[in-house]
């Protein structure tokens, strides 16, 4: 399942909902990946829990 997101300097990109671990609104929002990856991105925290419902 891929959600897309957009990034603070509006690069849209697609990340795998399944390797979500955190989301964390600091008070951007920020992603963290069962990798230890973390991502800044525009969208809000009930957004990107939106798409990763619809996307399911």
């Amino acid at each position: 399942m891929l959600i897309e997101v957009t990034k603070l300097n509006d690069d849209k990109v697609l990340i795998n909902a399944d390797l979500i671990e955190i989301v964390e609104t600091t008070p951007d929002t920020v992603i963290t990946l069962n990798t230890g990856r973390k991502l800044i991105v525009k969208e809000s925290r009930q957004e990107i829990r939106n798409l990763v419902k619809s996307s399911s």
